[in-house]
């Protein structure tokens, strides 16, 4: 069950704090931003902490980030981040593969306390996607909490690159 009292108190994370800064500081654009990868999941109650955030961002957000953030290579896309706050807050352009629309993700923003998160069947479809051994209990909960994941924003076939950080059962070969 989610826990509503959390979500009142979102603001004080120290990382959305941290979020709030930055967006205060470099004039960011809400509205040009989507919270994804776990903040969610904390944003409606479901997880009590976390320990980083990852940002999709467009226009004179991501301008302004990738000019005054950290230069660094995503793992799963290889594509440009921003990072703030030694690599706990991380802006992208895009979300784990070209696949993933980034303008769809930020037009379709779930508000909460003010901010823009990414909906929890993305979430759910993204944690799926990647399935790594981090990820299981997130993809029990929300299955148990009877989450859909969004259509398939890309399949494994679509991108070789990212076999090696998503998780397949071996194929057993019989002669």
């Amino acid at each position: 069950m989610p826990n509503l009292s959390q979500n009142a108190r979102l603001r004080e994370h120290p990382l959305i704090h941290d979020l709030l800064a930055l967006v205060n500081e470099y004039d960011l654009d809400l509205s040009d931003m989507v919270i994804f990868g776990s903040g969610p999941l904390l944003a409606k109650g479901l997880r009590a902490d976390i320990h980083d955030l990852d940002i999709v961002a467009r226009s004179k957000t991501w301008c302004r980030v990738k000019r005054h953030g950290a230069r660094s290579i995503g793992q799963a896309n290889h594509a440009r981040i921003a990072q703030f706050c030694d690599g706990r807050i991380q802006f992208s352009a895009g979300w784990v593969s070209d696949d993933w629309k980034a303008a769809e993700l930020i037009d379709r923003a779930e508000t909460i306390r003010g901010l823009p998160f990414a909906r929890i069947e993305n979430v759910l479809a993204y944690k799926q996607l990647l399935n790594r051994p981090k990820d299981q209990q997130d993809i029990e909960m929300l299955q148990d909490l009877g989450v859909v994941p969004a259509p398939a924003a890309m399949q494994r076939e679509q991108c070789p690159s990212m076999c090696s950080l998503v998780s397949t059962p071996p194929v057993s070969r019989t002669p």
